[in-house]
């Protein structure tokens, strides 16, 4: 501009002016972000070329000015809304990789409680199960032995409590499996009213508790579906428990309805409802929506997660409707299976009388005299043993030993499972079973690989009895006993 001041024409004077803001702007679009660099170049280019106009332009140059003054303005302001954005951009950017960085820590924190609450029940399922096992032993004890009327239905409730503890402890210790993945997948048909009935006693109380109503629409006697007995009994609860703990007031429905070849189970409840864009990330890990939370801080948002995870690992279907607000109904869809056939119910039948003798090896001093209260009351002679040492004392006295009932972890360090072989060896005349709380601890899965019972802590009473009355029933012939040691 300075070399053609006063010797160019109007029209390339005029062109000179244009391409000089043209790329005054252009250059000051990327120099927005640091202010100090685009102030500098503005001023040395822009505002400098406004001195040469009255020679590049000496007959117009009063009407130029005052244009390239407003254009002077315009750019220096669209500079300061560019320069704010792109800092309003970097404080977003940094804002995300902050949340993000938080999320993860807590989605890791969170992963690493989860892990550390398996491992833990895992390593201390055993420990765990005495007590209720103990309590079993000894509410069936005094069951047998009561005289007085009044008691009857008190040790009924009793009785129902305990089953539900007993539900509730098993379907934690089925969830941390799943949870960890270690889980097998055993279809087999399966009787929707039991089920039902197992839901109606393990949520009862919870529901009571809460101000709530829990009603069960019974499926027809015959209704069976083929499904995991394990993966199916803890998609339930969690869909149970899920509706009873967003459900403020009114209550909770468990129904089933058939469906051509299939059964839907489902789950109503009259809650927050679910709204239309958390319908799908409900089932993510870890995720929980906004407004749960106003109403219970509790969970890690695992429970429908591992729903998901189920019902898949069945190849089953589930989905929900819901209305926000109004309440949600959560659903299971399951293949249609024969009935199974019903074995009559050993609690039907009286207690009978057993005879012979028992040797029961536990460590645990409630649980051995829970043992020595409940088979006292069926008539048997119980001999009780806390390490090997004691258990091979009885056994030297010469007294005949029947049945020998041995826990796996002995706190003597002894591995349950050697001290059967060796009970059994020197008493070949009796059956032997071990007795654990314990997952799959590897003598256990021997034991059942060598072909010998291995009953689960808490036992059942009522299989106790059947078993050991089929024990007792006849004496065993030595050589098969010492051939055969699964009864």
């Amino acid at each position: 501009m300075a070399l053609a001041a006063g010797n160019a024409n109007y029209e390339l004077a005029l062109l000179m002016v244009a391409q000089s803001g043209g790329i005054i702007a252009a250059n000051a679009a990327m120099q927005t972000p640091m202010l100090s660099v685009f102030h500098r170049f503005f001023a040395s280019g822009w505002c400098t070329s406004l001195l040469l106009h009255p020679w590049l332009l000496p007959k117009h140059w009063t009407y130029s000015i005052p244009i390239a003054l407003i254009y002077t303005v315009i750019i220096y302001r669209q500079a300061r809304i560019a320069h704010h954005f792109f800092v309003h951009q970097v404080w977003l950017e940094e804002q995300g990789q902050h949340l993000s960085a938080q999320y993860r820590e807590a989605r890791d924190a969170a992963e690493v409680a989860l892990a550390e609450k398996n491992r833990f029940l895992s390593t201390a399922a055993h420990d765990l199960r005495q007590p209720v096992h103990a309590m079993g032993l000894l509410t069936e004890a005094i069951a047998v032995r009561n005289q007085d009327a009044a008691l009857v239905a008190p040790l009924s409730d009793l009785r129902l409590s305990l089953q539900s503890v007993q539900l509730m402890f098993n379907s934690l210790l089925d969830l941390s499996k799943i949870e960890s993945g270690q889980v097998a997948v055993r279809p087999e048909p399966l009787m929707l009213r039991p089920l039902f009935n197992e839901l109606e006693i393990q949520f009862l109380a919870e529901a009571r508790s809460r101000g709530l109503r829990l009603r069960l629409h019974m499926p027809p006697p015959s209704a069976a579906v083929l499904a995991d007995a394990a993966l199916l009994r803890q998609s339930l609860s969690n869909l149970v428990h899920n509706a009873l703990r967003y459900t403020p007031k009114g209550g909770v429905l468990i129904g089933a309805r058939r469906r051509q070849g299939h059964w839907r189970i489902e789950v109503w409840d009259t809650g927050l409802g679910v709204a239309l864009e958390d319908r799908t990330r409900i089932y993510q890990p870890f995720y929980r929506p906004q407004h749960a939370w106003h109403i219970n801080r509790e969970g890690h948002g695992l429970g429908l997660a591992v729903v998901a995870r189920c019902v898949d690992l069945m190849g089953a279907q589930h989905g929900l409707q819901s209305r926000l607000g109004a309440g949600s109904c959560f659903w299971l869809q399951l293949s249609a299976a024969a009935p199974a056939p019903c074995p009559a119910s050993p609690r039907s039948q009286p207690t009978r009388q057993l005879q012979g003798r028992c040797l029961i090896l536990d460590d645990d001093p409630h649980v051995l005299g829970a043992w020595s209260a409940l088979l006292g009351s069926w008539g048997l002679q119980v001999c009780l043993a806390s390490d090997a040492r004691q258990a091979f004392a009885h056994v030297d006295t010469g007294q005949a030993i029947d049945v020998v009932l041995c826990d796996q972890r002995l706190r003597s360090g002894e591995s349950g499972f050697d001290v059967l072989l060796a009970l059994l060896a020197r008493c070949p005349q009796a059956r032997g079973a071990m007795v654990s709380g314990e997952f799959d601890a590897p003598a256990l899965r021997r034991a059942e690989d060598e072909g010998y019972l291995v009953l689960k802590k808490p036992v059942d009473v009522a299989d106790l009895q059947a078993l050991l009355g089929r024990w007792l029933a006849a004496p065993v012939d030595a050589a098969a006993a010492m051939e055969e040691p699964q009864p």
